[in-house]
C-alpha cells in the first residue's frame, strides 16, 4: 500500500472535524450544480511539502474534483507562485479548501524549516532528525514533511525504539542500571539508545554497552569532551545531540562531530506557510 492509502482515515477524520454536519455558508450561497476553476497559490517563499495529501483530500470530498499540480513536492518555490489548480464542483471545492490548505501549509512549513537546518550543516558527515514533538494525529504527516525538507526521522513512536531519557534514568536507579536493565529485557535487534547530561554519565554509558548516546542539553565544549571519549572507548557508537538546538548553533554543534541531531523545533516549532486557493470561474 502506498502512503496516501495509509493516509486516508486521518484525511477523512480532518475533514469530518472541519465540516461536521454540512457547510451552512456554502449551503446558503452556492448552487448544488455549480462548478469553478481554481489555483492553490503559494503566497511565501517555501519548500513545497503536502501536495499528494491535499489533492487526496479533494479526492475524497468529491471523485469528480481534478486536481493538477503545476510544482514537484520537494522542490523549492518562490512566492506569488501558483502550485496547483482545481476545478469541479464549487461547493466540494470550498468544503475541501481549508482542511487541504492546512495540511499544505503546515508540512510546507515543517519541510521549510527542515531545509534551512540541513543546509545550516551542509558539507559535514551528520544528519539533521526530528523527533516526537509532534501535533497529535499528524505525526505521519509531520515526520513525512521532515523527510522532504532533507531531513530524517527519528523512532516514530515509543514502539520501534529504545530511547532511555531522564526519568526512565530516574526509575531504574542510574545510567548504567538502565542500559543494564533494557538490554536484558528488549528484542536482541533493537538499539539500545540512553540519554545523557555529561561525561560522568557517558562513562558509565559506555561502561554498560549502550549502542547510541545522545548528549542532551551539552554545550559546545561538553560535547567535544564527550565525542572525543566515546570515539577512543568505541569507534561504532553513533553519537546524537539534542537540546534547544537553533538554527545559530545547529553548525557548531555539528563541528564537534556528533552523527545525528534531533531536533524538535522541526515540528513543534516551525511557522505554517501561507498557501492560499483562490476561484477563479
Amino acid at each position: 500500500m502506498d502512503h496516501i492509502n495509509l493516509s486516508d482515515k486521518i484525511l477523512l477524520r480532518c475533514l469530518h472535524e472541519d465540516l461536521g454536519n454540512g457547510d451552512v455558508t456554502t449551503s446558503a450561497l452556492i448552487p448544488e450544480q455549480h462548478v469553478s476553476k481554481a489555483e492553490i497559490v503559494a503566497k511565501s517563499d517555501l519548500v513545497l511539502s503536502g501536495l499528494p495529501f491535499a489533492e487526496r483530500i479533494f479526492q475524497l470530498m468529491d471523485g469528480k474534483i481534478r486536481f493538477s499540480p503545476l510544482r514537484k513536492e520537494g522542490s523549492k518555490v518562490k512566492g506569488r507562485t501558483v502550485i496547483a489548480k482545481v476545478s469541479g464542483n464549487t461547493g466540494n471545492l470550498l468544503k475541501a479548501e481549508r482542511t487541504a490548505l492546512n495540511l499544505l501549509q503546515r508540512l510546507s512549513g515543517i519541510a521549510t524549516l527542515t531545509s534551512k537546518y540541513v543546509q545550516q550543516v551542509k558539507g559535514l558527515n551528520v544528519k539533521i532528525a526530528d523527533t516526537r514533538k509532534t501535533a497529535p494525529g499528524l505525526r505521519y504527516f509531520d515526520k513525512y514533511a521532515v523527510r522532504v525538507g532533507g531531513g530524517h526521522n527519528h523512532r516514530f513512536g515509543l514502539f520501534d525504539g529504545v530511547l532511555i531519557k531522564d526519568n526512565h534514568i530516574a526509575a531504574a536507579g542510574g545510567v548504567g542500571e538502565a542500559v543494564r536493565q533494557s538490554r536484558a529485557r528488549v528484542h536482541h535487534l533493537f538499539k539500545i539508545e540512553i540519554e545523557v547530561k555529561n561525561v560522568m554519565e557517558v562513562k558509565q554509558a559506555l561502561a554498560a554497552g549502550a549502542d547510541v548516546i545522545m548528549l542532551d542539553n551539552m554545550d559546545v565544549i561538553g560535547m567535544k569532551k564527550a565525542v572525543s571519549i566515546i570515539r577512543w572507548n568505541n569507534s561504532g557508537i553513533i553519537i546524537e545531540a539534542s537540546g534547544n538546538i537553533t538554527l545559530e548553533t545547529v553548525r557548531c554543534i555539528a563541528e564537534t562531530g556528533v552523527d545525528l541531531i534531533s531536533v524538535g523545533a522541526l515540528t513543534h516549532s516551525a511557522p505554517a506557510s501561507d498557501v492560499s486557493m483562490k476561484i477563479l470561474s
